[in-house]
């Protein structure tokens, strides 16, 4: 799929997924309802953390969850089990090499998924064929260029253009967000539809300020530190120096936004 999960494969890594996809259920996932008896692929579901979500939402749909990685599909397994969910079917598969017949499903969902792949249209071109003609497709994902925050920092601006980089350098997009539309529409969706969801975080939203300014999007950030420093990105002290400057935004008087992009389409 690519040539590195930029993220890592780590504990730490898997409960910030868990923690974020907690924080933003509500904001990106109030509309995700899909009709009764729907036959759904999730590809690219890493630990689960979006699976423990939709599936509850959507009990009489069956959902098909695939990665590449077999030990995040273990771990999926492992959460969904553990949760009760028994409208999960989970499998170790390729996105570009799904060991499915063509058009077995009524819709497909890929929640953060494009960011790391170096042919997001070519993945979706895959996908596509897996789609029934008059099924769906749902696309998610973040735009680090959407980032800005009070206090304002330079160092904190280059320690986020450190993980942009870094994913750039496996083969991914952390700004593709704002590339779904041409995406969908080249790959000949149709109706194709984006719904920007952006995260405001201050005081008085303190939900917000601990499940994402600081577990979700600068746990993120400071995940990518040894290998920015050790890429050349970064010196250790700047580097770090953008971490307590992300942290700061936390504080009473700190802000932090960010905007995903959710984008729904059509197959014809």
């Amino acid at each position: 799929m690519s040539q590195a999960y930029v993220h890592g494969y780590d504990p730490r890594e898997n409960t910030r997924l868990l923690d974020q996809a907690e924080t933003l259920a509500e904001l990106i996932h109030a509309d995700s309802v899909f009709p009764a008896k729907s036959r759904i692929l999730e590809a690219g579901c890493g630990v689960g953390a979006q699976t423990l979500t939709l599936a509850p939402k959507n009990p009489e749909s069956h959902f098909t969850s695939i990665d590449i990685n077999g030990d995040s599909v273990c771990e999926a397994e492992r959460k969904a089990a553990a949760a009760g969910i028994g409208n999960v079917e989970f499998l170790k598969a390729d996105i570009f090499d799904a060991p499915f017949k063509p058009e077995s499903f009524d819709h497909a969902l890929l929640c953060f998924v494009l960011e790391h792949l170096p042919r997001p249209l070519e993945a979706l071109s895959a996908v596509k064929r897996l789609i029934r003609p008059g099924g769906g497709i749902t696309v998610i994902e973040g735009d680090h260029g959407s980032a800005y925050f009070h206090p304002d920092s330079d160092f904190a601006k280059k320690a986020i253009a450190c993980q942009v980089a870094l994913q750039a350098r496996a083969g991914g997009d952390a700004n593709i967000g704002r590339r779904l539309y041409p995406l969908l529409s080249a790959a000949g969706f149709e109706s194709v539809r984006v719904s920007p969801r952006m995260v405001y975080a201050d005081a008085s939203r303190p939900g917000l300020v601990e499940g994402f300014t600081k577990k979700t999007f600068t746990a993120m950030i400071e995940g990518v530190r040894n290998a920015a420093v050790s890429g050349g990105l970064s010196a250790e002290r700047d580097f770090d120096r953008g971490i307590r400057d992300l942290y700061r935004t936390a504080e009473k008087d700190g802000v932090f936004c960010y905007t995903f992009f959710k984008a729904t389409a059509v197959k014809g």
